[in-house]
């Protein structure tokens, strides 16, 4: 439960409000997906014999942004976003990235530069792990099946981009 003096409890602000929040916000970084889908392009790529099916990619990303959001409020409850300013701001930096990879990747075609921001996002996830680990060791923990698909992920999009240079 939320500490006292916690600012969420002073504003009034319910915790079971403040975790539907933060599930809300970790799944907006799915939004670009409704605008940049996988297309005709996607499609014609060579792929390799181990490349997912799409039906797995909208249970995968559910759960995970779930987890996500879990993890974030948790970290959040610790004090709120004054008092756990650099884990959350790390936080949002990787949900920034995770919601600029599509764009890219499907929106622009551009899977060497995709490729590049898949990096960055795994080295962000990362961060947010580790500064997440103070705060709440099971916050921490649920950020990593989020690290093990997108370690996947680059490794899927590493593939994509030499099978089709």
């Amino acid at each position: 439960m939320l500490a006292n003096n916690s600012p969420a409890l002073r504003s009034g602000l319910p915790a079971a409000a403040a975790l539907i929040g933060w599930i809300l916000l970790s799944f907006s970084a799915a939004l670009p997906g409704a605008w940049f889908m996988p297309g005709s392009w996607y499609f014609a790529l060579n792929k390799p014999s181990w490349n997912p099916p799409g039906f797995l990619f909208g249970p995968v990303w559910s759960t995970l942004y779930t987890l996500m959001g879990i993890a974030a409020w948790l970290v959040w409850k610790r004090g709120g976003s004054s008092a756990q300013k650099r884990p959350l701001t790390l936080f949002l930096l990787q949900l920034a990235l995770n919601a600029l990879w599509t764009p890219l990747f499907f929106g622009a075609h551009l899977i060497g530069p995709a490729l590049a921001e898949i990096t960055l996002l795994w080295l962000a996830i990362a961060a947010t792990i580790a500064a997440f680990l103070p705060v709440s060791r099971t916050a921490a923990a649920l950020l990593l099946p989020y690290l093990l698909w997108v370690s996947f992920a680059a490794f899927l999009n590493f593939t994509l981009w030499n099978l089709n240079r």
